[in-house]
């Protein structure tokens, strides 16, 4: 859902472009995660630190072995993530497609702001700076 909440505030402006472009730089989410101390670089001890995580992760009964049936579990819920994401991104894509012709056109994907809409919370059809004080408010809120 933090993922979600992030894109939509992209696609109405609510996040600074420079938060969106480290994103998007190579690595950048990596070294986000394993990089604990913040520091821009991920140190020997924070790559053990992330591998040690991942062991345990992988190690369901925590016997202290990673065996071929934890392997299994790990990959059908890898599996299990993927059809959910699919089932999303069609649904989303059907929503998208208005007219129902089987295809997305550029006024159909134009036209469809959902976010805008709940953010607008006065039906205005304009963001007030209060409106987006409130939606920055709360994507920082799911963010932590």
């Amino acid at each position: 859902m933090k993922r979600s909440a992030l894109i939509a505030a992209l696609l109405v402006g609510l996040v600074p472009l420079r938060a969106a472009q480290a994103q998007d730089m190579p690595g950048q989410r990596i070294l986000q995660r394993i990089d604990t101390n913040g520091d821009g670089a991920i140190s020997k001890d924070e790559m053990t630190a992330a591998r040690e995580r991942l062991f345990r992760r992988l190690d369901r009964n925590g016997d202290g072995v990673i065996d071929e049936k934890e392997i299994d579990s790990a990959r059908q819920a890898i599996e299990d993530r993927a059809e959910v994401a699919q089932a999303r991104l069609g649904n989303r894509w059907r929503r998208l497609d208005t007219n129902g012709d089987g295809k997305v056109s550029q006024q159909e994907f134009a036209s469809s702001m959902p976010l805008f809409d709940l953010i607008d919370r006065n039906g205005d059809g304009r963001l007030s700076a209060d409106e987006i004080a409130t939606i920055r408010k709360l994507i920082a809120e799911r963010a932590n």
